[in-house]
């Protein structure tokens, strides 16, 4: 029967060109578990691609002819199976169906096959992590009804989008709420670039903080810092607390201020640490349906420190593939994440040597692979330069922006309060920027403290 179906598939490619548009897109030569029917199919695929219509049989006989790679016992098997091929009389709703049935057995039946690889170790690289992923895509193969958006016929559909409310996670920093038109959106990849030492931690940290303040649940994945630490900086911002002070405070001055954070906050925080290069989007995933059933706990936003130090699902360590396709792969993996569990995830990324200390930095100066910022919906870089550092405030560039168009307010200033772990606005976050970015600057500006609009609660809780 499977044979038949194959013969049937191929006969409708040939003769039935309505058939052919709607299925040739999810047909894979893999599927063709006859070495011969792969290579007519290889052949009608061709002849698609290159005169944009169903090939008649003589056409496939010749190209097969010309093929120096057919052996002349498989082109008599070929030639046969081509002259046997015969418009069929079958419904064409029948066809589609069986088709997508075909498809779908066929891709998992070679998912199985290819788990059965890597578990016997003859795939030299992937490991097993990748087995999840694997039989996920599988399972997903389908054919899609839609054909598309008409810009005519669903101009109302186009209308009630541009109109509908979209939910958003908001910034507690109104710069970023501009940025991406009221805050994070769900399903989306959010990515900050810094160089070492310049603040990646303490930014997603303050952003943890600022939603677990708006009354969201916050999930921080950390594979840098433990999991301790990263709770020490949170303590620091919402204790408005030097961080070297925290370790001062009595067990009883601390447990108070932990009493009042809990009476004020609404949202809850869970910090999990992974070993670095040890967890991927697979053990995040099982980390997700466990806080569901054993805290009852499905968070708002994922917060990961930090993606580059992340490992893959379908690429194991010291495999073949280069740091390009690793990197791309991570954040492929992490933006499927937040589409499977519909809410945002917030990671970070290095500079290389030569973004670091650099007051113009570019998304070339993405460090590792440039795959990244292709993932990301939005890319902003971190920018902390000596005078800056003086002057108490960090430069942010947005690199990439699908929220909003990233050359309004392409470059702006944040303060940051490094010993709170806090950040905060400026009353003139763009005194001496090109907002447009149509001209470079040569020196980092000079800011004027009075444009520093620093209260010590910084609008949180009050001690």
């Amino acid at each position: 029967m499977q044979q038949n179906i194959e013969r049937i598939i191929l006969a409708g490619l040939c003769y039935n060109e309505d058939y052919l548009r709607k299925v040739i897109p999810f047909l894979k030569p893999e599927y063709f578990s006859n070495a011969s029917e792969r290579v007519i199919f290889n052949k009608i695929n061709q002849y698609v691609n290159e005169y944009n219509a169903p090939p008649s049989k003589q056409a496939i006989i010749i190209s097969t002819t010309d093929d120096k790679s057919v052996s002349e016992t498989q082109y008599s098997e070929i030639q046969e199976i081509v002259n046997d091929i015969e418009q069929g009389d079958s419904k064409q709703q029948w066809l589609l169906d069986e088709t997508e049935k075909f498809c779908k057995d066929k891709a998992l039946f070679n998912a199985i096959m290819e788990g059965i690889q890597i578990i016997d170790g003859r795939n030299k690289d992937m490991g097993k992590d990748a087995l999840p992923s694997i039989l996920s895509e599988a399972l997903a193969v389908g054919f899609d009804n839609t054909v598309g958006h008409d810009y005519i016929d669903n101009a109302s559909d186009r209308y009630e989008f541009y109109h509908r409310l979209e939910e958003k996670l908001p910034f507690d920093l109104d710069m970023f709420n501009k940025i991406t038109e009221g805050g994070l959106s769900n399903k989306t990849l959010n990515v900050a670039l810094a160089g070492t030492g310049v603040g990646k931690s303490l930014f997603m940290c303050h952003m943890a903080a600022g939603h677990i303040s708006q009354g969201r649940n916050v999930l921080y994945i950390t594979l840098e810092m433990s999991e301790e630490r990263i709770a020490e900086r949170i303590d620091a911002n919402l204790m408005n607390l030097p961080i070297g002070q925290l370790k001062d405070l009595s067990k009883q001055m601390f447990d108070d201020r932990i009493a009042k954070i809990n009476s004020k906050i609404q949202g809850r925080l869970i910090i999990k640490e992974y070993p670095t290069a040890s967890a991927h989007a697979g053990h995040f995933k099982s980390l997700l349906n466990e806080l569901t059933l054993k805290k009852d706990f499905s968070p708002d936003i994922i917060f990961i420190d930090y993606l580059n130090i992340c490992a893959s699902s379908r690429f194991k360590a010291g495999s073949s593939a280069n740091s390009y396709t690793i990197i791309k792969s991570i954040a492929e993996e992490l933006r499927g994440l937040a589409g499977e569990f519909n809410l945002p995830i917030f990671t970070a990324t290095q500079t290389t040597r030569g973004g670091y200390g650099n007051s113009d930095v570019e998304l070339t100066d993405t460090s590792e692979s440039f795959g990244l910022p292709a993932t990301a919906d939005i890319m902003v870089a971190l920018i902390n330069t000596e005078e800056l550092e003086e002057q108490g405030v960090i430069m942010v560039k947005q690199l990439k922006n699908r929220y909003a168009d990233p050359t309004t307010n392409k470059r702006f200033m944040i303060g940051v309060d490094r010993a709170r772990m806090k950040l905060f606005d400026l009353e003139d976050p763009q005194a001496g920027l090109t907002d447009s970015g149509a001209s470079k600057y040569d020196e980092t500006p000079v800011f004027d403290r009075k444009n520093l609009s620093v209260e010590k609660d910084y609008g949180s809780i009050k001690f």
